[in-house]
């Protein structure tokens, strides 16, 4: 039996080695990461837009940033989230007004 979660099985693996190498105390090499990251894309553009993968993108922050630099061009920004954004923003602007009106009071 097929199921999604086989289906992506390669994709999980991949995903695990990738949160290995972000989490270890010791730097990877960037040849490493960059062929890994490279395998992970491969998967991707390989697997059909089904369930199975819509859990991973959902449960894998990593993988979910991966796929959405895949597909920038037509889907810009889709699966990160928009309050995060907005409040990003705002404390942007918060940030930018206090240093200008320090700037004004010197």
């Amino acid at each position: 039996m097929n199921t999604p979660l086989t289906a992506h099985r390669n994709l999980v693996t991949l995903v695990q080695v990738l949160r290995k190498l972000e989490r270890s105390r010791v730097p990877a090499d960037p040849e490493q990461y960059r062929s890994l990251v490279t395998h992970i894309q491969d998967e991707l553009r390989a697997h059909p837009r089904d369930a199975g993968l819509e859990a991973l993108l959902a449960a894998v922050p990593e993988l979910a940033e991966l796929y959405e630099n895949l597909n920038y061009e037509v889907a810009g920004l889709c699966r990160s989230p928009l309050e995060a954004a907005v409040r990003a923003e705002q404390q942007a602007r918060e940030v930018i007004a206090r240093a200008r009106h320090q700037a004004a009071a010197s």
